[in-house]
């Protein structure tokens, strides 16, 4: 039995314009429901109005339960997690903006990105760069590349350097320290940020030891059962989790972070993501959405929703409100104004790229990723007038973690 309430007014008034519908095999049933009076009938609209404001008083008391205590019941999480309109939504990120200007103002940190290999022995079912993707024509920038494209974002006012690049062997130990120390030897007033995939703890120990400050490698879900479905067998949780612990031990601002909307997540797995992020405290978390790439075996899969990753950036920024949080190129790719949206739900980093426009389109985690063909000084240009145009100013900063240890 289906049964509804419509008008032919834009507008309907219960009281004065309205036909009740009723579908039914069951004669008995549909002529008990055309017995409904008019006040019966508004009196169940009523009733479900009140509800809805029962529920939005629940969900900003979740809310700012969770901006006291930084903690939620799984109960309330998923609660949380699942209630969604508007006026809530803009609620919550009233809430991570407050929080997020009483530990940074205003200020905008930017990090320079270089992208200087799309070699990678890994083949994650998400990632363009992938080893089984044969269609991909593979580069890697020289040291006079790379030292170039700092040489240019220091001049644009860039003071953070990340080198960004798949897990390629062809760049040794030796070779990551040689870069790293060049970098800080002509740029001391820098932070280098390293983006390249799970090593060993003693390969982590040189980078540091060479200058390295911060280190980035999304953990991807912190569900074991839904970490199997987005890698290879030769790839392990516990590895990547083993990864992430020896940075924090080591001294790094560390960095880890997931896809929103990625292939079989579900909202318990987004809980275990939010209790992980809780537990290991990092300095950093880089969220965005999920994009297919066509060649992957994801590539037919939909898109992770603008909706639930501001959601989750402001989520995140009330557990921890300290952390440094990036509005992602990836937002940025699935609507005109993502990146801006990013920093208004909480958000404090943005990432400009740095590598040479000649080789951008070939670094292709997702399809359709913005910024691809715009030289480095335009990029950043247009960043510093986006951000200025919600209230926002870009600063010529190292942008490190409050609690960093500046000596280093």
């Amino acid at each position: 039995m289906i049964f509804w309430i419509s008008s032919r007014k834009s507008v309907l008034n219960v009281e004065t314009d309205w036909e009740l519908h009723i579908q039914s095999s069951d004669n008995f049933v549909r002529g008990f429901f055309l017995c409904f009076s008019q006040e019966s009938v508004y009196g169940i609209l009523r009733e479900n109005a009140k509800d809805r404001r029962l529920m939005g008083i629940k969900m900003k008391h979740l809310i700012d339960k969770l901006g006291r205590e930084k903690a939620l019941t799984k109960t309330e999480w998923i609660t949380l997690l699942n209630g969604r309109t508007p006026d809530l939504a803009e609620y919550l990120f009233a809430k991570a903006r407050d929080i997020r200007h009483q530990h940074y103002g205003r200020d905008i940190y930017i990090r320079g990105l270089i992208e200087f290999t799309n070699y990678c022995r890994n083949n994650c079912y998400y990632c363009g760069i992938r080893r089984g993707n044969e269609g991909l024509k593979r580069y890697r920038l020289t040291e006079e590349e790379i030292l170039s494209c700092c040489k240019n974002g220091y001049e644009l006012g860039f003071r953070t350097f990340v080198l960004q690049g798949g897990e390629d062997g062809f760049y040794s130990d030796e070779k990551i320290c040689h870069l790293v120390s060049k970098i800080k030897e002509e740029y001391p007033d820098c932070a280098v940020t390293l983006s390249i995939g799970e090593k060993s703890k003693e390969s982590y120990q040189a980078y540091f030891d060479a200058g390295a400050d911060r280190y980035l490698l999304r953990h991807e879900t912190a569900d074991e059962a839904h970490y199997k479905k987005l890698h290879p067998a030769e790839m392990s949780y516990q590895n990547r989790m083993r990864c992430l612990r020896d940075l924090k031990e080591i001294g790094y601002q560390t960095g880890c972070g997931f896809m929103v909307g990625s292939p079989y997540q579900t909202v318990d797995t987004l809980w275990e993501d939010l209790q992980f992020i809780r537990r290991l405290k990092p300095q950093m978390v880089g969220i965005g959405p999920f994009i297919p790439q066509a060649d992957t075996p994801f590539g037919k899969e939909p898109a992770g929703t603008l909706e639930m990753t501001l959601r989750l950036l402001s989520i995140i920024r009330l557990i921890h409100p300290t952390v440094l949080l990036p509005a992602t190129t990836a937002l940025g790719t699935i609507h005109p104004l993502g990146r801006e949206k990013g920093i208004l739900a909480g958000a404090n980093v943005v990432m400009p790229n740095l590598s040479p426009v000649g080789v951008r389109k070939k670094y292709l985690l997702y399809d359709n990723k913005i910024c691809t063909g715009e030289e480095a000084s335009e990029c950043c240009g247009c960043m510093m007038r986006r951000m200025q145009g919600i209230g926002y100013e870009v600063v010529v900063d190292r942008g490190d973690h409050p609690l960093y240890d500046k000596k280093r």
